[in-house]
């Protein structure tokens, strides 16, 4: 790993980003093809939070948050911090400190795969996380790692600049090539939720609107009374 810290990297435009996680991480994962989507072992610490923004980066080394310093820095106003390590590492390498500093610089959250620390003080903050786990176990600050490079969280590269979108669902990466294109396909993807609602609230089900009786006799389920079920096990 070549330790750096990039200062400058092109961002997605945030007006689009903020609009895009207005959608919902479920709705836009299958508006692109269900693409992006981090592992589910990142849980939220809180309930109802919806953000979206432009990820800055940090590589760090297993219990060890000197690079998390070294990105505040390098944050502004709508930027979401992503934060992993070199090899997998469940200490609290971030709490309530390190919120406070990225409130002041207007970072809308943080999604990491380390735990967290401070969790009723982060969650009094109002300052949203999305981590791995939870952790009261300190850090040192001994190791360069790098700011802003690309890396991979949940099985997906992240790199500075691209959208990164949490909710209650998960976290969300979009290619920051990709965000006008996703504004258009979740409107489409949100038009056609909405017309299933209002099929549903009316009594259709799910099997007729989408032709799914059909799918299920090409693949040999049957329809059989409690009587002849039973028939057939004796």
């Amino acid at each position: 790993m070549d330790p750096v810290i990039v200062t400058d990297p092109p961002r997605a435009d945030l007006d689009q980003v903020t609009r895009l996680a207005g959608y919902g991480v479920a709705t836009v994962h299958e508006a692109l093809g269900r693409s992006g989507l981090l592992a589910a072992g990142l849980r939220p610490i809180q309930d109802g939070a919806r953000v979206g923004g432009t990820a800055v980066t940090a590589l760090c080394w297993p219990g060890d948050n000197l690079m998390i310093h070294a990105a505040v820095e390098q944050c502004r106003e709508g930027d979401l911090l992503v934060v992993t390590t070199t090899s997998p590492c469940r200490d609290g390498l971030f709490g309530e400190l390190f919120a406070t500093a990225l409130r002041r610089r207007g970072v809308r959250g943080l999604v990491t795969t380390t735990g967290v620390r401070d969790v009723a003080d982060l969650r009094a903050l109002g300052f949203p996380v999305w981590s791995a786990a939870v952790s009261a176990q300190g850090t040192v600050k001994a190791t360069a790692g790098a700011v802003n490079v690309p890396v991979v969280v949940g099985g997906q590269l992240v790199r500075p600049g691209d959208a990164v979108l949490a909710d209650d669902d998960g976290v969300l990466c979009v290619r920051r090539e990709e965000v006008h294109s996703g504004l258009e396909r979740a409107q489409a993807r949100l038009e056609k939720e909405a017309a299933a609602r209002e099929a549903f609230a009316g009594g259709q089900l799910g099997l007729d609107r989408y032709g799914l009786r059909e799918k299920l006799e090409a693949l040999g389920v049957r329809y059989l009374t409690a009587e002849e079920y039973a028939k057939e096990r004796s």
